[in-house]
């Protein structure tokens, strides 16, 4: 795989719409071979996007109270329901071609989820998956969700990846954005962050940074 490249890119804050369009366009760029695989780390500002299983109920908030709260609103092409987006929290949106041979979809997201786990492992935290769920647990709560697409490429035979995953990193983040939903459609667990674990101050901008090599080793990039 030494032919291989990831090219990764750090962004402190992007609106939903601005970043939504720089993935497509970069999806059709790597689809035609003009641009390598890449990974944007990055942060939003308030933000819900329901994904295509769409359950409206599981937004709790009316359309005045998301003005008067701030928080712009999206139904995106992403498998899942709804979730939070937010500073404070490190979204990732790995871009990657997949070549059909030997292509298994599960896989791609234990890979999602298997990433975050070990960067938790560094700081002593037991990250985990649970049965019948998508994301990363700690315990009896949420503290990644995971969403994707698998865009099928027109000139060659595979995928390329869209959308990714949220890592929630700063305090509060379960109190704030994550209050007005029911995150994910699950009602039974709840979802806490890496501060709030841990009671570091860690930055999104530091956790992108240490995110990229274990990114690099599960997927198998050079360094």
């Amino acid at each position: 795989m030494a032919d291989r490249r990831l090219e990764t890119r750090y962004i402190p804050s992007i609106g939903y719409g601005e970043a939504w369009e720089m993935q497509k366009k970069y999806v059709r760029e790597i689809d035609a071979g003009e641009r390598p695989d890449t990974l944007l780390l990055l942060q939003h500002p308030p933000t819900y996007t329901i994904g295509t299983d769409r359950h409206p109920e599981h937004l709790l908030l009316g359309e005045r109270e998301l003005r008067e709260k701030g928080i712009e609103l999206f139904e995106i092409d992403r498998g899942g329901d709804i979730t939070y987006h937010g500073p404070g929290q490190l979204v990732g949106y790995p871009l990657l071609y997949l070549d059909a041979a030997g292509l298994d979809l599960h896989a791609y997201l234990r890979n999602l989820e298997q990433v975050i786990i070990d960067w938790l492992a560094d700081y002593g935290i037991a990250g985990g998956r649970k049965a019948a769920y998508t994301g990363v647990w700690v315990g009896e709560e949420k503290i990644a969700a995971i969403g994707v697409k698998f865009n099928k490429a027109r000139k060659r035979k595979g995928f390329v990846t869209s959308h990714g995953f949220a890592l929630n990193i700063r305090s509060g983040l379960a109190a704030e954005g994550f209050a007005g939903i029911i995150p994910c459609g699950i009602r039974e667990y709840g979802v806490t962050s890496f501060n709030d674990l841990t009671g570091l101050n860690m930055t999104v901008e530091r956790a992108a940074a240490e995110m990229i090599p274990h990114f690099q080793r599960v997927f198998g990039y050079p360094a």
